[in-house]
């Protein structure tokens, strides 16, 4: 069990360190942020079962991160029809 533990905490720090490597395109930042929840909810089920507590927080958890998700996924839409593509550096206000 704590094995389980170790390989979903470092696959958070993998997400987390993608995540902070991959921040020049728009797409890349939401797919590391998709495995950065998918690795909190796979740390947050273990810690459920190993405790014996109700799943039902995991159930509100996921759909947060699909609600989430779906916002990131029409800001990614509307950027690229609004600039061509997802890359940030065709923005002049941040950059």
């Amino acid at each position: 069990m704590k094995m389980q533990f170790l390989i979903m905490v470092f696959s958070f720090f993998m997400g987390l360190l993608s995540f902070s490597l991959k921040r020049k395109h728009m797409l890349m930042m939401l797919l590391s942020m998709e495995f950065i929840i998918l690795s909190l909810f796979l740390i947050l089920f273990l810690y459920f079962i190993n405790y014996s507590y109700e799943f039902y927080f995991s159930m509100i958890f996921l759909s947060f991160s699909v609600c989430e998700s779906v916002l990131g996924l029409s800001l990614l839409v509307s950027m690229i029809r609004s600039h061509g593509s997802d890359y940030f550096n065709t923005f002049n206000l941040l950059w």
